[in-house]
């Protein structure tokens, strides 16, 4: 299985159930692309069928997967949600990656930044960390 990228904590991420029956455990090693890690208050099984969510990217940003894994952190779970086809990866990593932007401008703009400011933080965020969104990196392992 892939990486999961992580996504920022101080953005909101939803995982609703869906209506699928859930994947076997060796058939989600084996057919998922990979995905995103992202708290969540309550446990989940793995292999449960659900849509991961970003409510502030607005209603078309929602992706279909399984839950990989679950881990206790904190008060709260880590869950890793992948992603079983290529359509449903692209769209969570480029939401991810509007995400990451978000976060970049709001740690480094303390005002309500301007759009020219935020097309430099997006420049300068993408030179830098656009290469760990890319397809190559998350379908490869991680070596931890």
């Amino acid at each position: 299985m892939g990486r999961f990228l992580p996504h920022p904590d101080d953005v909101a991420a939803l995982l609703i159930q869906r209506p699928a029956p859930p994947l076997p455990r060796q058939r989600l090693h084996t057919i998922g692309l990979s995905g995103i890690a992202c708290n969540c208050p309550c446990a989940w099984r793995q292999g449960t069928a659900i849509e991961f969510r970003i409510p502030s990217l607005g209603a078309s940003a929602r992706y279909p997967g399984y839950v990989a894994w679950c881990r206790k952190a904190g008060s709260g779970y880590r869950v890793g949600v992948a992603f079983t086809d290529e359509h449903a990866l692209f769209g969570a990593r480029m939401g991810e990656q509007v995400c990451q932007i978000e976060r970049y401008c709001r740690l480094h703009v303390d005002t309500e930044p301007t759009p020219q400011q935020v097309e430099a933080l997006a420049r300068e965020w993408v030179s830098r960390h656009a290469g760990e969104f890319s397809h190559e990196a998350l379908v490869q392992p991680a070596l931890d």
